[in-house]
């Protein structure tokens, strides 16, 4: 008899994906936003910086918002604070971005739920860099 296996929703999303906008990128190789993008990137996603603070970041254009990146976003990666986190939920559903990641230790239920009722893909509280690897090596 054929083993049943669960459906990898998250491995369906990465292999899916193409462009990810990474909200709080910075552009110092210290910060762990620059090290999980940095390693996205070489997997051949196209990161956008989403950061007012910064020009750019990994040879990429930063913007101020995610209302101001010019072109379709496949995950909003978020690397802020929890109390940041709603705005950016509300500028995803605005855009209608399929999938929403808050990286380990992001945690907000109340942007998480308002987002999934909207239809998108909510990962909260974990890495992407590391269910990426442990995916796909």
């Amino acid at each position: 008899m054929p083993s049943q296996t669960q459906p990898d929703a998250i491995a369906d999303l990465l292999k899916r994906a193409r462009t990810i906008a990474v909200v709080g990128l910075s552009n110092s190789p210290l910060r762990p936003s620059h090290g999980v993008a940095a390693y996205m990137q070489t997997q051949g996603y196209r990161i956008i910086p989403v950061n007012p603070n910064i020009r750019g970041s990994l040879g990429e254009k930063s913007y101020a918002s995610l209302l101001e990146v010019p072109e379709k976003i496949d995950i909003v990666n978020i690397f802020r604070r929890p109390e940041f986190v709603e705005e950016v939920v509300d500028q995803a559903i605005q855009l209608k971005v399929p999938a929403i990641w808050m990286q380990e230790q992001v945690v907000h239920e109340r942007a998480a739920k308002k987002a999934r009722l909207a239809g998108i893909f909510v990962v909260m509280d974990r890495c992407i860099l590391q269910d990426h690897r442990a995916r796909f090596g």
